[in-house]
């Protein structure tokens, strides 16, 4: 399963916990190695509530793709992408629209190459190996370019890969630089940790999360998350807890929604 080097591609670490391993590994994935596996139990150790949280994080992502589709959105770029489980943005893209363009964005390799067999034999979707932190790169890559139709409408999904942007990286120029390469209409669908409403669990997680995975999470409060979306009209509710986004079914919130300490958005470009 994890360990089975045959599918691991060359340069990866798998003695290093790495973020999108361990995010697969709360999602029930099996591309994950043991050092990915220690560290995603250590967290759920002092978090028990961090894979309801994956689990949420990953339904929020399919329900903003769906009212992006919904809305007239024909392509997306999804930096941050993770390996892939099961309700992938091309999926969810093409049943609305089968010629819907897709391009997956993650640093990973072990995302990206597992992310290239899904997508054989797929021409309207693609993965490149790329940083967020380094957006300029991503917007001028021929794969993306080849897909991605700047001059139209398009949905860019940062969702939960803000939070590895430290502060001195500059995350919110990063955005920025993003948000003006879109044509008005599009919209950016984000998902950010935030500390606001389970502090004390929260900052016991990330301790723990920290040490043990190569890249550090970055929690924010609920004013810098909607600094984010500066340059765009934030779709009703605005910034809030991953259940309370658009729900499905609508009484589908629980009582607590802060226990997902995490606070999504969808924002649109005029």
């Amino acid at each position: 399963m994890s360990d089975d080097p045959s599918w691991v591609p060359p340069g990866v670490d798998m003695g290093r916990a790495n973020v999108a391993r361990v995010y697969d590994y709360w999602l029930g994935g099996s591309h994950n190695f043991l050092a990915d596996q220690d560290a995603a139990r250590a967290t759920v150790a002092v978090e028990p509530n961090v894979r309801r949280n994956a689990r949420a994080n990953r339904a929020f992502l399919g329900r903003a793709v769906r009212f992006l589709a919904a809305s007239g959105v024909r392509q997306f770029l999804d930096i941050g992408s993770g390996i892939p489980t099961e309700g992938n943005v091309h999926e969810i893209a093409q049943r609305a629209d089968p010629a819907a363009r897709v391009v997956y964005a993650d640093v990973d390799p072990v995302a990206v190459a597992h992310s290239r067999a899904i997508l054989t034999g797929n021409p309207t979707a693609a993965v490149i190996e790329a940083d967020l932190r380094e957006p300029q790169r991503i917007l001028l890559n021929d794969t993306v370019r080849g897909l991605i139709d700047f001059a139209q409408p398009a949905g860019l999904l940062l969702v939960s890969v803000l939070h590895f942007v430290a502060d001195d990286a500059e995350p919110w120029e990063i955005v920025a630089m993003l948000r003006d390469a879109l044509a008005p209409g599009s919209y950016l669908v984000l998902a950010h940790g935030t500390g606001e409403g389970t502090p004390v669990a929260l900052r016991a997680a990330e301790k723990v999360y920290n040490r043990s995975v190569s890249t550090n999470v970055h929690v924010r409060s609920r004013a810098e998350i909607a600094r984010f979306f500066d340059g765009f009209d934030l779709v009703d509710p605005g910034v809030v807890y991953i259940p309370e986004w658009r729900p499905d079914p609508p009484g589908d919130v629980p009582e607590d929604p802060s226990r997902f300490w995490a606070l999504v958005g969808v924002g649109r470009k005029p």
